[in-house]
């Protein structure tokens, strides 16, 4: 048997069974350059996303937004995009934006979002005036349900012991219905579920939702009888930062877009890990045909 077919086969069995950290190295360059290179491309928004943003998009200046921040360190990643742009939207829009958390670890999570993007791209947004920080307070579903008819009776204080009445911006707010927007982010329990249950529904509120990749097919049905929009993982944040992105150059040509950045990382992961998919099954066959033609030249 020639050596040259007997070498021939045993590279391609190799080239079958690669070291698996090869692969893994291969994975992370492909996420960690277009990271670094600040990759992204545009997105067209889908209709689910487009109409929580021109909700947000038409109220006028004034108006009140509710944000809640149902959601923990481990979905940050995913979640953390959405607040930011969403809260950017309503900054730049001058409306009135209303913290609070149902989620424990929602608390440090909204006083970091303060702090890494409000503070500093919105100097001139005043504590107590142009926005409030809420905090946490336990209750799930059941806290909803009190304070969309009677929102002081929960909170006689804000995040920071403050009395609320001696915050100019909740002076004129007694409950959940006097807000023009509710926008939970999260996905988990309780979150958009149960603020379109025992919130938008019973009190007539508007709601919209910023969710996880995997929360969204069951948030849906909600859309958009009971839920004005939806942003579903980093797709939903990436189509978002794009629409405004293109709305409003100016205002936001300098502004981080972590959305669309990790969609593209996404997307060259997903190429390599094709790539090696097929390449795994060419290397098969060719191996499978070499090693009959072995099988019938002995």
């Amino acid at each position: 048997m020639p050596d040259d077919v007997k070498n021939k086969a045993g590279l391609l069995e190799r080239l079958q069974f690669i070291d698996r950290r090869y692969i893994f190295i291969f994975i992370a360059l492909a996420v960690i350059i277009p990271l670094l290179l600040g990759l992204r491309f545009e997105e067209e928004p889908s209709p689910i996303v487009l109409a929580l943003y021109d909700k947000i998009d038409e109220m006028p200046p004034g108006s009140r937004l509710l944000m809640s921040f149902d959601y923990g360190p481990t979905t940050a990643p995913e979640i953390q995009p959405m607040v930011d742009v969403i809260l950017r939207h309503a900054c730049l829009k001058d409306l009135k934006v209303y913290l609070m958390a149902v989620w424990a670890t929602g608390q440090s999570l909204t006083v970091q979002t303060v702090e890494q993007v409000l503070m500093p791209e919105f100097p001139d947004y005043e504590y107590g005036i142009d926005y409030v920080n809420l905090g946490y307070k336990a209750g799930n579903q059941g806290l909803i349900r009190v304070i969309v008819d009677d929102m002081k009776r929960m909170y006689s204080t804000d995040a920071n012991g403050t009395d609320i009445e001696e915050i100019p911006i909740m002076k004129q707010v007694s409950s959940l219905k006097d807000m023009d927007l509710i926008v939970s982010f999260g996905g988990g329990f309780p979150g958009i579920k149960e603020w379109i249950l025992f919130a938008g529904d019973p009190g007539g509120i508007p709601v919209g939702g910023a969710c996880t990749a995997v929360s969204a097919p069951q948030l849906y049905p909600y859309y958009p009888n009971q839920m004005v929009g939806l942003l579903g993982g980093i797709k939903g944040a990436a189509e978002y930062e794009s629409h405004v992105l293109n709305t409003y150059p100016e205002a936001f040509a300098k502004t981080p877009t972590p959305g669309m950045n990790m969609m593209v990382a996404q997307m060259v992961a997903h190429i390599v890990i094709m790539l090696f998919i097929v390449f795994g099954n060419v290397m098969y066959f060719m191996y499978r045909g070499k090693e009959r033609k072995l099988t019938l030249e002995k």
